[in-house]
């Protein structure tokens, strides 16, 4: 009887640890199940995240609702933008410009893209209408796009406390346009820069002529296709 009764009891305390180690298996292996739920949640969020990212890059698709904070704002320098236009087109009439738009990668400057034969004309109206008023010219620069070259202008206003940028596309087989020194003195020496790095003739200009390289220098050192004449320089 003693010897059944340890026997009894040996088989219920073995019963009794295979049913602990039963219940620790399973806590194992819920806490495995958690841990996974949690790392497949965080990639699903990173990988949300970088598609929000992407979109939003990318400026968005057709028919997605965006929030307002989404939506890119205005610039500031629009209502200028428009008031230019306004201006020009009442006076010079609808046909004298090609474009305009705010360039975002030079501080929302406003633009205005003239055409090759109204260039001069835009610029004397931007200069001496009263409304518009820009005395000063801080910059002009020539640039080779290889299908065409682009004279660029960049002009104040002290008066208004404006600023304004004038393009013109003009042929790269024969580049040429009207010099605006007559209009601001400050053009004279970026339009022989320009003359001088890029071969643009300015027609007007009181003195065109290489200011950095001799006149006997081949070619044009700023020009896309430009080989050097002595590779050696």
């Amino acid at each position: 009887v003693a010897k059944a009764k340890a026997a009894a009891a040996a088989k219920a305390k073995a019963k009794a640890a295979g049913a602990g180690t039963d219940s620790n298996d399973t806590a194992a292996a819920g806490g495995d199940d958690e841990k996974a739920k949690a790392i497949a949640a965080a990639k699903a969020k990173a990988k949300a995240a970088a598609a929000a990212k992407a979109k939003a890059a990318a400026g968005g698709k057709a028919g997605d609702t965006a929030t307002p904070e989404a939506e890119a704002k205005p610039s500031v320098n629009q209502p200028y933008l428009d008031k230019y236009r306004k201006v020009i087109e009442e006076n010079l009439g609808s046909d004298v410009l090609e474009d305009s738009y705010i360039n975002k990668l030079s501080k929302d400057v406003p633009t205005l893209v003239v055409k090759r034969d109204t260039y001069f004309k835009v610029a004397q109206f931007l200069k001496y209408n009263e409304l518009l008023g820009f005395d000063y010219l801080s910059e002009l620069h020539g640039s080779d796009f290889e299908t065409h070259m682009e004279v660029y202008v960049h002009l104040y206003s002290y008066k208004n406390r404006q600023s304004v940028a004038l393009k013109v596309k003009i042929d790269r087989g024969e580049p040429a346009i009207e010099s605006v020194q007559p209009l601001w003195a400050g053009a004279e020496w970026p339009e022989c820069e320009a003359y001088d790095l890029l071969g643009i003739n300015f027609s007007g200009h009181p003195d065109l002529r290489r200011i950095m390289l001799g006149e006997d220098w081949v070619g044009f050192p700023l020009r896309k296709d430009y080989q050097p004449y002595d590779v050696e320089v």
